[in-house]
């Protein structure tokens, strides 16, 4: 498989443009250019971090649980009722859909949604910045991991031709998860700039970039070298801000569709896109929280038609990209005195693409009974998130089983919850 492709950069006359011919272009995309027609069609990754740790109870409700009525009170999701939109969206009669993410049943309807849920990290910490930095770094209870999952999968399948945009991180800074990859942070493709209308020189070149896109600069820079500023140069003269969403895609306003939209057109460019990474916040629903309608249930819309768009933006690329979402950890069962959650242990993650196996919520459900809680409080976690990530890292992605994915965990394909066919 070869990230990058001739293809890419020809289109929209980015060569012509640029008044490079053949024997102008940099060596890498030469090497790519040779290998074209004989590489697989290249897998996708996208990785979606809900950053606040988002009610896993609400966004997928166990309706069946004879436990979640009494537990929940006033932040409960109503039972599945015919004909009432503004009740739980019934999924296989035990769980359903907040419906805020009705957007999203077609799709488990076609069977390319799987759901996981009860999962999470077997570490039980409460901190938001921990918990994230251990679910990134795939090291649990570990702070001193530099580099993330992602990251080192990425280095354990390595390709013929490097590609700058094998993997890039929508924001300003990089993410955890992708350091040490050589990825590539940009707050926008349009801004992602190497010196404006004055790019002349590699020096201005060099300057503006560093200022915007310090970490993925200097990875860029420092990692690649000449080649990489010639494929920046490209990139721009690509455009992919210019391709318009298709199939009649529609993202929701805000910084997460504005994400999801940039992440489709550098697929739909094809400038190599093997992982992109976004993340939304606010998720943090001490007070308040509501239940069909209320600031959760409008962040679940937003997520929801976000997802759905950019499925919908892909058409038959989804064949090749699976989307996996995470969260660092669930909510307690029980609201508090706020009308709100506090930090709790396990949550739902989702996975949706052509690859997987949709339709089934997977992992085993732990049950809300008092007795069955995490510490009393919590929804229990029984599938343990590395298990999960490293059968979409081992099975999508094409990362060998021995790859140092997860240092300290043994990764067992037996473990995996089978949400990928």
């Amino acid at each position: 498989m070869d990230p990058c492709t001739r293809r890419a950069f020809i289109k929209g006359g980015a060569l012509s443009a640029l008044g490079i011919g053949l024997d102008g272009m940099p060596r890498f995309l030469l090497r790519a250019a040779a290998a074209q027609g004989t590489a697989a069609r290249r897998k996708t990754l996208i990785a979606v971090f809900q950053r606040g740790a988002v009610d896993g109870l609400s966004m997928v409700v166990p309706h069946g649980d004879p436990d979640y009525y009494g537990a929940r009170g006033a932040i409960a999701i109503a039972r599945p009722a015919s004909g009432q939109p503004e009740t739980t969206v019934d999924l296989d009669g035990f769980f359903g859909l907040h419906p805020a993410l009705s957007p999203l049943k077609p799709l488990w309807d076609a069977r390319r949604l799987a759901i996981v849920h009860a999962c999470g990290s077997p570490d039980i910490t409460r901190s938001h910045f921990d918990a994230q930095d251990y679910m990134e770094s795939g090291t649990p209870g570990v702070k001193s991991t530099a580099d993330g999952w992602l990251a080192r999968g990425l280095q354990a399948t390595p390709r013929a031709s490097s590609c700058p945009f094998r993997a890039v991180a929508m924001g300003p800074q990089l993410p955890r998860v992708l350091r040490g990859a050589g990825a590539v942070a940009m707050g926008s493709i349009a801004e992602f700039d190497v010196g404006g209308a004055s790019m002349t020189g590699a020096v201005d070149a060099r300057r503006g970039f560093e200022s915007m896109y310090e970490q993925g600069v200097r990875d860029l820079l420092y990692g690649t070298g000449k080649e990489t500023f010639e494929a920046v140069k490209m990139l721009k003269a690509a455009a992919p801000q210019r391709l318009a969403p298709a199939n009649g895609a529609q993202y929701p306003r805000g910084r997460f569709g504005d994400s999801l939209k940039q992440i489709a057109q550098l697929i739909r460019a094809d400038v190599g896109v093997e992982v992109a990474f976004a993340d939304v916040g606010g998720w943090d629903t001490h007070a308040g929280q509501g239940n069909e309608r209320g600031q959760l249930a409008n962040r679940l819309g937003d997520f929801a038609q976000g997802l759905a768009a950019l499925e919908r933006d892909l058409g038959d690329r989804m064949d090749d990209v699976v989307v996996l979402t995470m969260s660092e950890f669930g909510r307690t069962v029980r609201e508090n005195g706020n009308r709100g959650t506090d930090h709790g242990h396990a949550t739902a993650m989702l996975v949706l693409g052509g690859p997987v196996r949709g339709g089934a919520v997977y992992g085993r459900w732990p049950g809300l009974r008092r007795d069955q809680l995490f510490e009393g409080r919590d929804l229990a976690v029984t599938t343990d998130f590395r298990a999960l990530f490293a059968e979409v890292a081992l099975r999508h992605l094409g990362v060998g089983p021995t790859a140092p994915l997860f240092p300290g965990f043994t990764v067992k394909t037996s473990g995996f919850p089978g949400v990928l066919v």
